[in-house]
């Protein structure tokens, strides 16, 4: 999930970061950045989890331009103790757990251009800020992220972070969340795409799981492409509960005798969401009587 060099990148310091540099931002820059925020925060008050408006609304991300980290912080800071720190790219997992851990949330500097507004490779400040700062603001959201920090520097010594990566991106990036009789967005993977805002709530095709952590964690994932499906949580508060009650080492060593499941499998254990426009939820059901579905071992 992140990258392994062990030296700082040019102009890094020893933990990576760097200086966010806002003033060298051209007008071309924040123009991107508020087209990319009129388009979605019009597209999302009816699919993301509220939790998001409200912290958008918080921490004063809803002024023009790429909001400075410094500001920014400030503002987290009072509300849950967490920072965002300028990192030139991704970093090593060592470094990225470890400022999860101590509550500084890393995000990368550079804006995409105008011809990539769809889509680019690597995370930039728009979806690193826009789609993952906000629910920092959450106290429980932003327990989990730390405990997540936390649970990544101890899983380098069982070398199941390939395992732990998965927690991350079908939760972090690509999660859903029950709100009522709704399912919404909390995930920033999603949240930063106008594409895949549409796609996970109203397209018929990926299956809605709900969230197990052993299926999860034996889930891959694609990353160059809509989710294949998606899974959903019922509340911040049960993620965290259920990621502190576990004792992750006897874990890994389960996980290493199942076989991984591939990005587009149902089992028949699964506990399915119906997903009618904008996201209603219909009711769970076992995939037993679901032999139709794309990827069903």
């Amino acid at each position: 999930m992140r990258e392994t060099a062990l030296l700082p990148a040019d102009g890094a310091a020893s933990d990576w970061t760097i200086a966010q540099g806002w003033q060298n931002y051209t007008a071309a820059d924040h123009a991107v950045w508020d087209e990319l925020y009129a388009r979605q925060i019009a597209l999302l008050p009816q699919r993301v989890v509220p939790d998001f408006l409200t912290g958008v609304a918080a921490l004063g991300m809803d002024a023009p331009g790429i909001p400075d980290f410094e500001s920014l912080s400030a503002r987290l800071g009072r509300l849950t103790g967490w920072s965002v720190i300028a990192v030139p790219g991704l970093v090593p997992d060592e470094v990225f757990f470890e400022h999860l851990a101590n509550r500084r949330f890393v995000a990368g500097r550079f804006i995409r251009s105008r011809e990539q507004l769809d889509y680019l490779q690597e995370p930039d400040v728009f979806h690193d800020v826009f789609g993952h700062v906000p629910l920092l603001a959450h106290p429980v959201y932003a327990d989990y992220m730390q405990a997540y920090g936390r649970g990544g520097l101890r899983a380098m010594g069982f070398g199941a972070i390939h395992k732990l990566a998965r927690l991350y991106w079908h939760t972090v990036e690509f999660g859903l969340i029950r709100d009522g009789d709704r399912l919404r967005l909390f995930g920033a993977g999603i949240i930063s795409s106008r594409g895949e805002s549409l796609y996970a709530l109203d397209d018929p095709a990926p299956p809605r799981i709900a969230f197990d952590l052993r299926r999860v964690m034996r889930t891959e994932y694609v990353i160059d492409r809509y989710q294949q499906h998606y899974f959903v949580i019922d509340s911040f508060e049960d993620l965290l509960r259920r990621t502190l009650e576990v004792d992750f080492g006897p874990l890994y060593a389960e996980l290493e005798q199942l076989a991984d499941l591939g990005p587009s499998a149902t089992l028949p254990s699964d506990r399915l969401y119906a997903a009618p426009p904008l996201g209603g939820v219909a009711a769970q059901h076992s995939t037993a009587t679901s032999a139709g579905l794309p990827g069903t071992p």
